[in-house]
């Protein structure tokens, strides 16, 4: 996988698991949020002079036992 650095590419990747119905306002509010935190951090980086890209290709895998959690 190529490392990804744009905000919308980043987001996409992140929620297309989800399969959520991109039309909601929820949606769009939990997107517009993400892409502001996601440019944010990215000018708080170039600033300091360390741009940074995402590399999904190097995650851990987290598992999430929902029952733990009372989340069935």
């Amino acid at each position: 996988m190529n490392k990804i650095d744009r905000p919308r590419e980043i987001i996409e990747y992140c929620l297309k698991p989800l399969d959520l119905s991109t039309t909601t306002d929820e949606y769009k509010e939990a997107y517009r949020r993400l892409e502001h935190v996601i440019k944010t951090f990215q000018l708080a980086a170039i600033k300091a002079k360390m741009p940074t890209a995402i590399d999904f290709s190097n995650m851990k895998t987290i598992t999430i036992n929902e029952r733990a959690h009372g989340d069935e």
